[in-house]
């Protein structure tokens, strides 16, 4: 607690102008109050619940999900709280929280308290750190209302029936007092398949065939609720809080039979059961000539973690087996204060933030004896703890230039001391300058561009520092304390071009310029989770979205998306140039759907398209992938006794789960090959069922 107070208060103070208490300027109007729901629409693109009628929607994430070509992009992960990176705003805020999705958040706003969606350029608004295209859902509660959705699937091979996807949220008003309550399961998954694996030596003669079945249980069970107080004058607080079980099973049973080699079976099984919360909340009030805003977050994360695989022969030799256990405990502790105000006809925003993350963990290795219990082996560099202490100041100015262009320019810098405790304990300091330019171009209502350059700090996975095993491919990770968090200069731009009742595209360019990127590397005798000093990747995404009403076909929309990427660097341990480690290189998708006019009918299909790049470590190459290409079909009334209702058969195309795994005697491409992984899965059509309603 006085870690949280004391990070308050140097966050507040970082946050206060020099000049507080100076009058505005000749000319400067005080800054405005926060966009009440019933306040006139911004300038940009405005939806209306009557642009959503055919859709029937439920929530705000129903009704944003059918903008045309606009795709909902949750904020980055970046180190503590930071500026604003994602793309949706609530009454013209960014949310307080950073664990809740916004799709999250989202869902637990009534279609009926919406009462409109602005589509807008994020560098013409006076919320630092956005770009492109924005959308800021206005809304309202002035009853007691609620929704709920039920999700089932049903796979035909190896997978049990899921029956506990869905949500249920309720919201209400009562005086200054707005509520949103919700529980949400929507992330759960049952998922499977099974089949042949088959192990070939360098000649391509069979040494080794496998048939498996695995299967998954995984829940994801979260309480969560925000409180909204329309304080006295202009001020306003929110307080953000969940709970979250996860409940995370992975099984797999085999049969593995080879020349030479006895008949044996293999059961391996992972648990990564965990639980968590934050608490959270912001406060933003009028304070001389601009407006204060106090924002805290705590979050904290039980996570105990086991690994454990077994075989047995047919010839009665003893069992053999190995197990890898970890309890990781992660905290964040967060304090920020946003001082905003108008000065030289733009907005103005002087911020500072405290942060604190920690992790406790405590692992364990494990090996079968001859009487079937687990003897533990020393393992002393899988345990200890990790801290790092952040603080970071940042002055951000932007304005318009002209009618139709805007700039938007943040500076600043933020100081972290890494300090871990254990096997090869390190404390270091560091000092990095970060911030970003945008710029928004609207030469018309029909199209605008958008460009911004800034300097990335990302955050670091604490578990990465420590060693730890994989048994079921049978590869370890040593530690490495001397890890670093990536940093980048990223460029990207977003083109926006709308065609009236025709739909919309946009394009979007990135490219980055990394240093630190974080792979497998050579570490001491071993390898771990390191950096590399330079690298790059650059993307294209085109997302369009195609209304056919004026072609004749009424009530037929067609959704696009295509995406290609490429990265470089030098390979740590060959030194040759190649991609970076699992990165997706492709993606493509296409969705139909058709409301039929006049009816509660609904059905569509869609289709998609994806490759990735294969994974690296010193003696491997390893890609494993499913599809490429999955499809779907649905049908849906939107009207049976007043709910929704969706049947849905997915992977028609009998998409499979693929590995193909080539590893050496060393290091690879200067050793013999030992061994190659060839590995072909069924998967089988995917049944789902849901329906959706509100009381």
């Amino acid at each position: 607690m006085k870690a949280l107070i004391g990070a308050a208060a140097i966050a507040l103070l970082g946050a206060w102008p020099a000049h507080a208490q100076d009058l505005p300027e000749s000319g400067d109007a005080p800054a405005p109050d926060p966009q009440p729901a019933t306040s006139a629409p911004r300038s940009g693109q405005v939806y209306t619940r009557a642009d959503f009628v055919r859709y029937a929607p439920k929530n705000a994430y129903d009704m944003l999900s059918q903008v045309p070509g606009f795709t909902i992009r949750d904020s980055e992960q970046l180190r503590g709280l930071g500026q604003a990176t994602g793309n949706v705003l609530f009454n013209g805020q960014r949310p307080s929280s950073k664990s809740d999705t916004l799709e999250t958040l989202l869902t637990r706003i009534p279609a009926d308290n919406v009462e409109r969606i602005e589509i807008l350029d994020g560098a013409t608004l006076d919320i630092p750190g956005l770009s492109g295209q924005v959308a800021n859902i206005v809304f309202r509660a002035d009853s007691f209302s609620g929704q709920f959705s039920w999700k089932p699937e049903f796979r035909a091979h190896y997978t049990d029936p899921l029956f506990t996807r869905g949500d249920v949220s309720v919201s209400g008003r009562n005086g200054a007092i707005e509520y949103e309550v919700g529980l949400n399961n929507d992330e759960s998954a049952r998922s499977g398949a099974g089949g042949g694996t088959l192990i070939y030596d360098a000649a391509g003669a069979v040494t080794e065939r496998r048939f498996e079945i695995w299967n998954t249980h995984y829940d994801t069970p979260k309480l969560s609720g925000k409180v909204t107080w329309d304080g006295p004058g202009t001020s306003v607080g929110h307080v953000n809080a969940h709970y979250q079980r996860i409940y995370d099973r992975y099984d797999e049973v085999g049969e593995r039979t080879g020349p030479g080699l006895p008949d044996r079976s293999r059961i391996f099984r992972e648990r990564n059961d965990s639980w968590n919360y934050e608490l959270g909340g912001d406060y933003e009030f009028g304070l001389g000539p601009g407006r204060l805003k106090a924002i805290g977050i705590r979050r904290f994360s039980h996570e105990p973690y086991l690994q454990e695989a077994i075989t047995s022969f047919a010839d009665g030799s003893a069992d053999i087996g190995d197990r890898f256990t970890q309890t990781g405990d992660l905290g964040e502790t967060i304090a920020r204060g946003e001082y905003s105000w108008k000065m030289l006809g733009g907005d103005w925003q002087l911020s500072g933030e405290a942060a604190f993350n920690t992790l406790e963990n405590v692992a364990g290795l494990f090996t079968l004896d001859p009487t079937g219990e687990f003897v533990e082996i020393p393992f002393p560099e899988g345990s200890g703890g990790v801290s790092e202490d952040r603080y970071e100041g940042l002055l951000s100015f932007g304005r318009k230039l002209t009618r139709t262009l805007s700039f938007q320019l943040v500076g600043g810098a933020e100081h972290s001391t890494i300090a871990q405790t254990g096997s090869n304990g390190l404390t270091r300091s560091f000092f990095r300058p970060k911030g970003s330019l945008s710029l928004a171009w609207t030469p018309s209502d029909n199209f605008d561009v958008a460009l911004k350059v800034r300097r990335r700090v990302l955050q670091l996975s604490f578990y990465d520092f420590l060693a730890r095993a994989f048994l079921n491919d049978g590869n370890a990770n040593a530690g490495n304390n001397d890890l670093r968090p990536q940093q980048d200069w990223s460029y990207e731009a977003e083109i926006n071009r709308k065609f009236g009742p025709w739909g919309s595209t946009k394009l979007r360019l990135i490219y980055r310029d990394v240093e630190d990127y974080v792979d497998v590397i050579p570490v001491g005798e071993g390898e771990s989770v390191g950096n590399i000093a330079k690298s790059w990747a650059a993307a294209v995404v085109w997302t369009s979205t195609i209304n056919l009403d004026p072609a004749g076909l009424k009530g037929v929309k067609l959704d696009t998306s295509v995406l290609y990427q490429g990265s470089r660097l030098r390979d740590p341990f060959t030194g040759e140039s190649r991609q970076w480690s699992g990165f997706t290189d492709t993606e493509a998708s296409i969705a139909l759907r058709h409301d039929i006019p006049d009816s509660d009918w609904a059905w569509g299909g869609a289709a998609d398209y994806s490759h990735n790049q294969p994974n690296y470590r010193s003696d491997q190459v390893d890609r494993i992938w499913e599809g490429p290409s999955f499809a779907s079909v649905f049908i849906e009334n939107k009207n049976v006794f007043g709910l929704t209702v969706r049947a849905r058969v997915g992977n028609i195309l009998n998409a499979r789960s693929r590995r193909h795994r080539v590893t050496y005697a060393g290091l690879r491409g200067e050793t013999p090959i030992t061994s190659i992984e060839e590995r072909d899965r069924l998967i089988g059509p995917i049944f789902s069922f849901s329906v959706r309603g509100k009381f």
